[in-house]
């Protein structure tokens, strides 16, 4: 029965978050909506939205992980993800709202830092114009 069954990794960009042998289902999300995945479904990449990802085996039951933004991936009955964030925990809500506050957040200040960087190039190219045409 083992050998039907899924192995689950979740790496962060500097270490490894979990590493689960016996998963019997995953859900995820993407920006497009959740979608699941047993353990003969067909090979697979999803781009990850912020969000909960559940997996389920027989040592813990269903597990609940926060995640960041990533990209998954399923070949044969290996599952990688991987995530810039992931917090885990056992109260679904709190684990909601770290997702609004930790990541949702992050990308909005990463917008604001991105939009910044923006108009100091475009100021800066600008400026180099006008030096070129002097």
């Amino acid at each position: 029965m083992q050998s039907t069954l899924m192995s689950l990794k979740v790496l962060l960009p500097f270490q490894v978050f979990a590493e689960k042998t016996g998963v019997s289902r995953i859900v995820a999300q993407t920006h497009e909506g959740s979608f699941g995945l047993l353990p003969h479904r067909l090979d697979c990449v999803a781009a990850l939205a912020p969000g909960i990802l559940i997996y389920e085996n027989e040592a813990e039951g269903e597990v609940y992980v926060a995640i960041d933004e990533g990209v998954l991936v399923k070949t044969g009955l290996d599952v990688l993800v991987s995530v810039r964030n992931a917090i885990g925990g056992t109260d679904l809500g709190q684990l909601r709202e770290a997702v609004e506050r930790e990541f949702l957040d992050l990308n909005e200040r990463e917008q604001s830092v991105r939009s910044v960087m923006a108009k100091m190039e475009s100021g800066f190219i600008r400026r180099l114009v006008e030096f070129h045409h002097e």
